[in-house]
């Protein structure tokens, strides 16, 4: 006699295997985010967009799924749900483990210094530390101690964000520099949709220009007070391994080469041609300093870290290139 087979899930469903939540079962924010670290863990999910460990990323979930702002989680952590919003975490902490897809898609949002960003799957999930740089070596709140790399932020006239994907850099730099024409490529199609949806949403159409192209090519010969950029620096070893969750987004804002550092040569021998004299390059390289340090040792690097990184970005004056 033959095996009766299960029907296939439909398109688009996930086949939940969590243990099954009785009515009452879970009754707080805390509740929900101790039942879904416990699914975090137990299914071994790995945590690098956005969040850097199950806690944080089960309280944005649950704060998302309530349409709350991550900062508010604490104000109502022992507030009760309702029947249907539990249904809907349930439901959220279940796709996020059958899935492996990144939280960020689940939801399509993102936070970055506290701001919301759109994201979906044309574009990688950002999690740059540059954000956090632009206020603490840029911007008017920056730490003195710290050192200021530019002086005065309203002198800033020209800033240009290369790789931009979702476009949530470009963004803050505008925030950063008041008085500066931002502009912002890549190559991808897909992510430059997902990056107009997010310069509409903040209103800076008429600051911030987006351009289709291959690093400086649209360019032509504009120079700028400010380059940044988090180009693709994942080497070979790196891709081969890269997590589920990774393998969800973009190859091409990852695959840096052989050693990680394609783009981010080009990016170097280009960019003095593209600064004005009192300008500069921010440039995130993940793991990849060894070898660059490597490549270019004549060059006089400034390694600037940040609360959750150290050695992975990097900034040089135009006089320096």
């Amino acid at each position: 006699m033959a095996r009766r087979t299960k029907p296939a899930a439909k398109r688009g469903q996930t086949t939940s295997k969590l243990p099954k939540v009785g009515a009452g079962e879970l009754l707080t924010l805390l509740d929900f985010v101790r039942y879904a670290v416990s699914r975090f863990v137990e299914a071994k999910l790995v945590f690098a967009h956005g969040t850097t460990d199950p806690v944080a990323e089960a309280a944005f979930l649950v704060c998302e799924a309530l349409h709350l702002h991550p900062d508010q989680f604490e104000t109502f952590a022992t507030a009760r749900v309702t029947a249907a919003e539990g249904k809907n975490i349930l439901d959220l902490i279940a796709r996020r483990v059958t899935t492996r897809k990144p939280a960020a898609y689940l939801v399509n949002k993102i936070y970055m210094r506290g701001l919301p960003f759109y994201v979906d799957e044309r574009t990688i999930v950002p999690r740059s530390f540059i954000g956090e740089l632009l206020d603490q070596h840029f911007g008017r709140d920056g730490d003195d101690e710290a050192g200021s790399l530019i002086s005065d932020p309203d002198t800033v006239e020209s800033v240009l964000d290369l790789c931009t994907g979702s476009g949530c850099l470009a963004i803050l730099a505008s925030r950063n520099f008041p008085n500066a024409a931002v502009d912002a490529v890549d190559i991808s199609k897909d992510a430059l949709e997902v990056a107009a949806r997010n310069v509409g949403n903040y209103g800076l159409q008429d600051r911030l220009t987006l351009y289709r192209g291959d690093l400086f090519k649209p360019l032509g010969d504009k120079r700028y007070d400010l380059i940044i950029s988090n180009p693709p620096y994942v080497d070979a070893e790196g891709m081969a391994g890269l997590p589920r969750e990774c393998r969800a987004e973009p190859k091409l804002a990852f695959d840096g080469g052989f050693d990680g550092l394609d783009i981010v040569r080009r990016i170097l021998d280009e960019a003095a041609a593209h600064l004005t004299p009192q300008g500069g390059l921010l440039c995130e390289i993940g793991r990849c300093r060894p070898q660059l340090d490597a490549a270019y040792p004549q060059l006089p690097l400034l390694w600037l870290d940040t609360e959750d990184s150290e050695g992975e970005v990097f900034w040089i004056a135009a006089t320096d290139l």
